[in-house]
């Protein structure tokens, strides 16, 4: 029911995608019968791999955090995750409001053991024709050193449960690669890294540019979430500019159109492989369960990719072993002292 379009994007999506996964089963939770219209528009009113469930509120994209977390408990999103809880869903896919879908998987589903704050991580695009992994985008907005911390040992626990990278790089998102520059936040954060990277625990690269996001110099990049935020809406944007300078230029004379159609394969992969679309869909990390959160005003071919994701991380059983993985990283707190008095014969 979220985002800026609701059915009409998130049930075709659905439909596409059921379609193209024999094996996926999708329960489309929010309104029964705004959803089932939408099911009949399609025809596909009896499809025996869709399921709805009732929800009779829906959390609006600018509803406070305290209407949706505390008076709005029959929502379609607070829906969603108490199936994830109650173990009848494996994943949840959402388009609506984020700080309401991180508020509420914080919740209901609480955090995996020793992370402090989730965090939303996604995927961009390099010259290396393979994924940037970059956290976090939009969560946190103010960070202790602490968190950033917490977020490489979550990426590099996702990566290496998702690509199959024993040791991927981390780079910290920076002014500049010297050590020198920067903030306290990055440089505190940067001591905390190399701590672990000599110890064996993480591979810590340094500091990274935003250049360095898109050469594809570090498997993962993290920041705090209002860095990220804007780096993200900004690569969107100029995937977006670009996308529209090639059409516009291209079918500007006979000439630049007779070079367009000899060229239309390879603009057409280019078109591909800058289209923010096919990178729609980041992971809430950190959770006790799977959960994913689409661009609110993407398509429906955009919110496809969002259910792909989810659907790949829970085929490859990426919650177990992301937690296995942070058992194993994450920093044990110290045993408390035996306090109690024993008595002497």
């Amino acid at each position: 029911m979220g985002g800026d379009h609701g059915p009409s994007v998130t049930v075709p999506a659905a439909l596409s995608f059921v379609n193209r996964e024999p094996d996926a089963e999708l329960i489309l939770v929010g309104r029964e019968d705004v959803i089932r219209a939408e099911l009949v528009k399609h025809k596909a009113a009896t499809h025996p791999r869709l399921s709805v469930v009732n929800a009779s509120e829906v959390v609006e994209m600018d509803d406070p955090l305290e209407v949706a977390l505390r008076r709005k408990k029959d929502s379609s999103m607070r829906v969603a995750i108490n199936l994830i809880k109650e173990g009848a869903a494996q994943a949840c896919v959402s388009a609506g409001n984020t700080g309401a879908l991180m508020a509420v998987s914080r919740y209901v589903l609480k955090t995996l053991p020793g992370v402090d704050r989730p965090a939303i991580c996604t995927i961009l695009p390099n010259q290396k024709d393979g994924p940037t992994y970059m956290l976090d985008l939009g969560a946190n907005v103010d960070c202790e050193p602490l968190h950033l911390h917490q977020f490489a040992l979550m990426g590099s626990a996702l990566v290496s449960a998702v690509e199959g990278h024993a040791r991927p790089t981390i780079g910290l998102l920076n002014v500049g690669e010297e050590d020198i520059k920067g903030n306290e936040l990055v440089k505190q954060t940067a001591e905390l890294l190399r701590i672990d990277h000599e110890k064996g625990l993480l591979n810590f690269y340094g500091n990274v540019e935003g250049n360095d996001i898109f050469e594809g110099t570090t498997d993962i990049v993290v920041c705090d979430g209002f860095v990220g935020n804007v780096t993200l809406k900004s690569a969107e944007g100029l995937g977006r500019l670009i996308k529209s300078v090639l059409k516009t230029e291209l079918s500007k004379g006979w000439i630049n159109m007779l070079g367009a159609l000899i060229a239309y394969r390879a603009l057409k992969q280019v078109s591909q492989r800058l289209n923010p679309s096919r990178y729609n869909g980041a992971s809430l990390l950190g959770l006790r369960g799977l959960v994913f959160k689409s661009h609110g005003g993407e398509n429906a071919y955009g919110f496809e990719w969002a259910i792909k994701r989810a659907s790949d991380a829970a085929r490859h059983d990426v919650l177990s072993r992301i937690e296995k993985s942070i058992a194993e990283l994450m920093p044990q707190a110290p045993a408390a002292p035996d306090t109690t008095i024993k008595k002497t014969a």
